[in-house]
């Protein structure tokens, strides 16, 4: 049995898929840390995300659950923090919200965490590409690998793929870098990375399981611009 966790999946404009992943989620939960609770940040969606969650979360047996709302959309940045911030059990792990790392990859971020070993640990699709199951277009994939480089230069972090959606945080200790964290975009990732390395908290890039699902909310060259803008203010502040 895993130790008890905050999950915590932020979703905007999410009602396609979020009730499948959501019932994943809490079978998992209920099967191997059943003390551990549930956060959805709906972040401003226009769609019926917020009254899915709802339906979910009333059928739900032993697990604890809660639902943040965001109005309008502030970000995803925002929607982690929020849910991280609020999260009660002593390690918090937040999850995209079409759990494209498959949620049984759980232990290998809180198992680490919960030993004393480090205080967070995050997925990553670049140490072990065998890992990859469906792939993103190619495209995607070459401007994530240029835009992992541009952050490892501009601030000096050692790690391969920071934009994986699968982290988990030991929160007595990172519960301060989430209240300085300024980044509401998708850049936040390597905001919280380099305010860890300011720290000297203790981090763990982990290869996990990933699949690449359509209908991300990542618009490929807006929202590129928009996180090298993100990483390029962090370095000058």
């Amino acid at each position: 049995m895993l130790p008890a966790f905050s999950l915590v999946i932020p979703a905007f404009n999410e009602a396609e898929r979020i009730e499948q992943s959501l019932r994943d989620a809490l079978l998992y939960l209920q099967t191997n840390s059943p003390e551990s609770e549930l956060i959805v940040v709906n972040d401003g969606s226009t769609d019926a995300t917020s009254e899915i969650v709802r339906e979910v979360f009333a059928a739900t047996g032993s697990i604890a659950t809660r639902l943040i709302e965001h109005s309008p959309n502030r970000g995803k940045g925002a929607a982690v923090r929020d849910g991280l911030l609020a999260a009660t059990k002593p390690i918090a792990l937040f999850s995209d919200a079409d759990l494209s790392t498959p949620i049984e990859e759980t232990p290998k971020l809180i198992e680490p965490i919960a030993a004393g070993e480090i205080d967070i640990a995050f997925g990553s699709r670049a140490l072990d590409r065998r890992l990859i199951g469906h792939r993103q277009p190619w495209r995607r994939e070459q401007g994530g690998r240029v835009f992992n480089l541009l952050v490892r230069l501009a601030t000096g972090l050692p790690f391969w793929d920071t934009q994986c959606g699968f982290k988990a945080f030991r929160l007595d200790v990172c519960r301060p870098i989430l209240e300085k964290a300024q980044t509401e975009g998708f850049g936040f990732d390597v905001e919280l990375l380099y305010l860890a390395k300011k720290a000297n908290l203790r981090m763990r890039e982990v290869p996990v399981r990933w699949d690449h699902h359509e209908g991300s909310k990542v618009q490929f060259a807006r929202d590129s611009i928009r996180m090298l803008r993100e990483v390029l203010a962090l370095r000058a502040r």
